[in-house]
């Protein structure tokens, strides 16, 4: 009985394998343009419907993302406290070589962290007293308020620390992670070739010196370049709008299975943790625009973050997959899945996703980097925050009936 259960656990892991394909990155401050660090993850799951939830139940106050599903919130996907410490991960196929166990325990680990950890070095401690075998298999990138910005590969039996200070170890002053670990067994595991685009993405951001969030987001999470074949299906720009133009949609940074992204940008060291920023697209990354969140209780965050009964899900997720329907309309058989209308998001006529919103999240990254510019210079405005993230939720609605063939309710 023993050996079947082991034999259906390895299974289902298989099947699951493909959904869980994040990419992710650890950035030192060191090389990023305001020496602040930064932490990236684009989040695939099968899990696609996200909200964004405030906690005050542990020892530091702390926001994340979490899964629509989770009524009683017990799992954190990525998110930041009131001490400037930050954490994420991506599932890890490659550790576990000794046994099959893994029980999807890494959102309430990092549930955990948040509400108990303050620094790097306490995250470790933290590891250090799991009980073994930890059941878990997963890369946990995590940055600080004292300038720490590192990986924990963490298998059942051990970890191993990967610090993105270190140049010998990041020369560009970032480590990266996709779905495989490099203290693991090379080869095994996923995401080479999304490791590959990102780490071209990034280095070119470290020369061009604009290793900032607003690139991340734009040019590796809307990442239509594909690196092992060199197809880039911005190549298909030239194509009239409404040309239905399919291709196969398999091992871009984003992808069909896509639920998130989002870049929560540190504090340089002795600089107040509350301007902390977690720059969030809350929805299929291709049809979502980013906004940024900061921790208070006194401001909160948009309600379109927030999950609504009516919908069970956040309103800007699920205009996020409403629009995103538009970009898979075959549905015919199991293949469908892999095939994507790309004209949809880019195509002659400047009408494509993509190509509409940009010029608005462009706005909202300047008006949010304004707001920050003139705290960091007197204090927080917790006015000035509100009124924000009630111009965010009047406008994004606006924008998106204003600019989209499509029938979205927002509650």
């Amino acid at each position: 009985m023993k050996k079947i259960s082991l034999i259906l656990i390895g299974l289902i892991l298989a099947v699951n394998f493909p959904g869980n394909a994040c990419t992710t990155a650890v950035i030192s401050g060191k090389y990023t343009p305001d020496g602040r660090p930064l932490l990236w993850k684009h989040r695939d799951t099968g899990f696609l419907n996200n909200k964004m939830v405030y906690f005050d139940d542990g020892k530091y106050s702390y926001t994340g993302l979490v899964n629509s599903k989770d009524t009683e919130n017990k799992s954190i996907w990525i998110g930041f406290n009131s001490e400037g410490f930050a954490i994420m991960n991506s599932a890890s196929y490659n550790l576990n070589n000794d046994t099959i166990i893994q029980s999807g325990l890494e959102g309430r680990l990092m549930k955990k962290a948040l509400q108990t950890c303050a620094s790097i070095d306490d995250f470790e401690e933290l590891l250090k007293s799991l009980e073994q075998p930890i059941k878990l298999e997963a890369n946990y990138g995590v940055i600080d308020a004292n300038g720490g910005a590192a990986y924990f590969e963490l298998g059942n039996f051990k970890y191993e620390k990967i610090d993105a200070n270190d140049p010998k170890i990041a020369p560009y002053g970032y480590v990266l992670r996709t779905n495989y670990s490099t203290t693991g067994k090379m080869g095994i595991g996923g995401g080479y070739i999304r490791f590959e685009t990102a780490d071209h993405v990034l280095k070119m951001a470290v020369k061009e010196n604009n290793l900032t969030a607003k690139t991340i987001i734009q040019k590796a999470s809307h990442s239509l370049y594909h690196s092992l074949t060199k197809l880039d299906l911005n190549d298909y720009s030239e194509i009239a709008e409404n040309t239905e133009t399919f291709v196969s949609f398999e091992d871009f940074i984003p992808r069909k299975s896509s639920s998130s992204s989002v870049v929560i940008q540190g504090v340089s060291q002795g600089e107040d943790p509350a301007y902390s920023t977690m720059w969030t697209v809350l929805g299929w990354p291709l049809s979502t625009v980013c906004v940024p969140i900061w921790i208070n209780p006194k401001a909160g965050f948009p309600s379109l973050f927030q999950y609504d009964e009516k919908i069970q899900d956040s309103p800007m997720c699920h205009i996020g997959m409403e629009l995103k329907k538009e970009c898979f309309p075959y549905e015919w058989g199991t293949s469908s899945k892999k095939y994507m209308n790309v004209n949809a998001l880019v195509n002659a006529n400047n009408s494509g996703m993509l190509q509409i919103l940009q010029p608005f999240e462009d706005d909202i990254f300047a008006k949010a980097e304004a707001l920050l510019e003139s705290w960091r210079t007197t204090k927080i405005n917790f006015s000035e925050m509100a009124d924000f993230y009630d111009w965010i939720d009047r406008e994004v609605p606006a924008f998106y009936n204003k600019n989209f063939d499509i029938q979205i309710e927002f509650p």
